[in-house]
């Protein structure tokens, strides 16, 4: 089974869909750190940044080096919205994160999962939560001022669903849960539910 676990920043994609895979079982994938560590390495002046070579597991490689705690940074994370919007660097990894998808069970998470990357997943879910919210949370995560944070989270909202390729948006068949009020543990067991009705 494939879950696809799309939404904009700070709507819980990650903690979510992390804590989904480890009730199911499931592998996680984390698309938005190879976006990250394609940023990463742009920063750092790579010649090819989509090129690099990008392990995860426990932690996110590049080059073999554990970067998992340097794509966190606000200066990576916002090139990460910057480089998702170039169609090249998205071919490369929408690639990559379908191959691995092919066999197996798996929770994806991303701007793109139920549209582009695996858009026959078995359960598609859509995050959403009110703006404010999702500015605290990524806020309280980085250690920054909240309306900063909502300001520039406005920017990266327009220019995820504004691009070209890949925009953010709901499939069709999505599920759609409002994480504003929830805890993690009440919106990780409405997914968990969903899913094991379709098992």
């Amino acid at each position: 089974m494939r879950i696809a676990i799309d939404g904009p920043a700070g709507a819980g994609k990650s903690t979510v869909a992390r804590a989904v895979a480890a009730t199911l079982g499931f592998t996680y994938l984390d698309t938005g750190a190879m976006y990250r560590a394609v940023a990463l390495a742009g920063l750092r002046g790579h010649p090819d940044p989509a090129g690099a070579t990008i392990e995860l597991g426990d932690g996110v490689r590049l080059d073999g080096e554990d970067v998992t705690t340097a794509i966190r940074a606000p200066d990576v994370s916002e090139q990460a919205s910057v480089v998702a919007a170039d169609p090249a660097v998205r071919r490369a990894l929408v690639a990559t994160q379908q191959a691995l998808m092919r066999s197996g069970d798996w929770v994806a998470e991303g701007r793109d999962i139920g549209t582009v990357v695996a858009p026959d997943a078995e359960l598609k879910v859509f995050l959403v939560a009110d703006p404010s919210e999702r500015a605290r949370r990524r806020a309280a995560q980085m250690g920054a001022d909240p309306a900063i944070v909502e300001r520039e989270q406005a920017v990266r909202d327009e220019r995820d669903a504004a691009r070209q390729d890949s925009p953010l948006r709901a499939a069709p068949d999505a599920v759609e849960v409002d994480t504003s009020g929830l805890s993690i543990d009440e919106v990780v067991a409405a997914i968990v539910a969903l899913a094991r009705r379709l098992d």
